[in-house]
């Protein structure tokens, strides 16, 4: 298995514009990670909708890619998402899970069937146009270019250990949230 935040230290080397959407636990280890946070909206707070919020970038913005970090037991929440990004079809958006088997972000309880389903099946059976599943860090590292060049949904399951510590809160406040989007807006005027 791949640490959570090798993998993210991997996918920011290639991000390049890219918007990302953090949640839950991968949202707390980006913001330590990333070289551009004008282009990131932190999603820590609503668990199980960052898939909808990168959806709704995705159809917005068609000329840039959105990346989504969500944790498994996020989708698990909003299932459904899967079926509208598919359904809505766009390009640009490419969806990671960081499958590590528990709620991480509120102490480390079980995710629900944990380890009898594949999210990467039902990625597929949902009809997402590229699906991945990785478990180890160098399979990520040879994937990423491809990963990025592709047109979309894509979806990429990372199996990652079931560490219940949390990673200090690195964003603003969540106060703060119109300062972000601000924030946003005005690095995607500026190429």
């Amino acid at each position: 298995m791949m640490e959570s935040f090798e993998a993210l230290k991997v996918i920011s080397r290639h991000r390049g514009r890219a918007i990302v959407v953090a949640a839950t636990t991968a949202g707390r280890e980006w913001g330590q990670i990333s070289t551009n946070p004008d282009l990131d909206l932190p999603w820590i707070v609503s668990m199980g909708k960052a898939s909808s919020v990168g959806l709704g970038l995705a159809l917005a913005r068609p000329e840039t890619k959105v990346m989504v970090f969500d944790g498994d037991g996020s989708l698990v929440m909003n299932l459904g998402t899967m079926l509208t990004i598919v359904n809505m079809a766009p390009p640009n958006l490419t969806h990671f899970i960081f499958e590590n088997r528990i709620y991480r972000t509120t102490g480390g309880q079980p995710v629900p069937n944990a380890g009898r389903f594949s999210f990467a099946a039902l990625a597929r059976d949902a009809g997402y146009a590229h699906v991945y599943e990785l478990e180890e860090l160098k399979d990520l590292e040879n994937t990423m270019e491809t990963i990025m060049s592709q047109g979309g949904p894509t979806f990429v399951c990372l199996k990652v250990p079931s560490i219940t510590e949390r990673t200090p809160f690195r964003y603003p406040p969540l106060g703060q949230t119109s300062e972000i989007i601000s924030r946003l807006n005005a690095a995607l005027r500026d190429p």
